[in-house]
Order: C-alpha cells, then structure tokens, then sequence
C-alpha cells in the first residue's frame, strides 16, 4: 500500500502521462475530417504522424500542417482494403519512422437506402471500407506492435455502432462490428502489452457535414437526440484520442468511448 506522500509524488506526474513525444503514430483515414483534426491533435501531443489516404488530396496538405506543429510528418497514398497495400504501408512507415506506436484507423463510408433496394455492391463496398480495412490494418500494424511488445490502437466507431437505423442495414451494423472487433483484440493483445479501443462521435461539423446541419428540420432533429444541444466539433475529439494514445490510458483496454454529448445515454 503506498503512502500518502508516495501517491502526491506520483500525482506529479499526471501531465507528463498525456505528453507523446518520440511517439509514432500511423493515422489511416487522416486526409479530411475526424482523422485529419485527430491526426492534428497527435501531433501537437508530440508525436510524429504518418498519413494515409486512398489518393493525393489532402495528404501534403495535413503533413504540411503537422510540420507547423513542430513534429515530423509523413503520407502514404493506399487503398487500405487491399491486404497487399496495408502490408506495405506498415513496411514503409517502419522503414521511414522506425516503428508504429499508435494506428489510428478513421477511414469510414456511409450509404443510406431502402434494405430492400439496397445495392449488394455499394453494402459490400462499406463493409469493405468499414470493417475489412479496420481489421487488415490492426492485423498488420498489430504484428509490429507485438514485435516491440506495446502499442496503442485506436478505431473510430459511431453512435450508430451503438444503435440501429431504418435503411441503414451496412454503416451500422459495420461500426457495431467494430466494437466487437475491438473488444476481441483488446482481450488477445491486451497482456502482450497493446490496448484497443475506440471512440464513438455523434454528428459532428466537418466541411462534409456543414451542408447537413444547414438544413434547420435535420439539425433540430439532431439536436433533440443529445441532451447537451449542440453538435459534435472536431475539436471535441482532440481530448479522448490523446487520452486513448498515451500513457494516462495504459489500464483501460477494450472500451469504445462515446463522445456524444448524451445521446447514447438518452
């Protein structure tokens, strides 16, 4: 049993907990939206970020912005579906940083339709996105992890991993599948050293979504569902994904965190 002197000096320490620098983190899905603004928030905790996007756009662009924070920033173009393309993404980020200490996996698709009309290759295509590239990405990056023994693994689920949605049968069920996902590698990986959990926004205001809550009956809709009344804003996202990669985390392996101002709970 410690002390009460002995807990005060290690309380001192509490800020220290969230500081990643000479951390490595390879943000997948980090060229706009959740994963650019998360992959901002890794870089100015002090890691060095590896960007990865399907093309071009937005990848000098997020790596240009992780520079003005000070860290080294890097970009892969890849289509993370493809197991072949992940394999290589993890080889060259290894070779080009040393190591992977943080996967942030954000890519995500969304389609919404009548189950009954729903094209079988638009579900089979968000599965893919979804779901696949989230496990081939863990799978690969999770194989350097264990080399190393630690590691810290980040997916981005949704409320909607969380609930159902009427002609929704794909981007729902994908994020729930997710969160079993994490919930399984945390339980295989979680005594060699490696944590994996998640983090589960409600709307939030992206360039994408602006047009959305521009329309006052959808955005009244939204603002029903969460009992705090507003929306989600990226940088509402900055707090959890350090918390998740850093050391002030090392004892919580396997949650999806909620950041949803209520709705779930409501």
């Amino acid at each position: 049993m410690l002390s009460l002197n002995e807990i005060a000096e290690k309380a001192r320490s509490t800020p220290s907990l969230f500081d990643l620098s000479d951390q490595v983190a390879l943000v997948v899905g980090g060229t706009r939206g959740l994963g650019q603004a998360m992959a901002l928030a890794l870089a100015a905790a002090g890691a060095d970020v590896c960007i990865v996007g399907r093309g071009p756009e937005g990848l000098s662009e997020t790596v240009e912005a992780i520079g003005a924070l000070g860290r080294q920033g890097s970009h892969i173009a890849a289509d993370v579906t493809d197991e072949s393309q992940v394999q290589a993404v993890v080889d060259e980020t290894v070779a080009r940083h040393g190591r992977i200490d943080i996967l942030l996996n954000s890519q995500g698709a969304v389609h919404l339709d009548p189950t009954t009309s729903f094209d079988t290759r638009v579900w089979q295509r968000i599965v893919d996105v979804n779901l696949k590239s989230v496990f081939l990405c863990c799978k690969h990056v999770g194989a350097t992890m264990l080399e190393h023994g630690s590691g810290k693994i980040i997916n981005v689920s949704s409320v909607r991993g969380f609930q159902g949605r009427a002609q929704d049968p794909a981007y729902a069920p994908t994020k729930g599948a997710v969160n079993q996902l994490t919930r399984s590698l945390a339980i295989e990986w979680g005594s060699k050293g490696i944590n994996v959990n998640g983090i589960a926004p409600v709307f939030t205001r992206t360039a994408m979504s602006e047009q959305y809550f521009e329309d006052p009956t959808r955005l009244s809709w939204v603002l029903s569902r969460i009992p705090m009344k507003r929306v989600g804003e990226l940088e509402d996202l900055f707090g959890p994904v350090v918390f998740l990669a850093s050391a002030a985390s090392d004892f919580v392996n396997g949650h999806t965190i909620l950041v949803d101002g209520g709705w779930v709970a409501a």
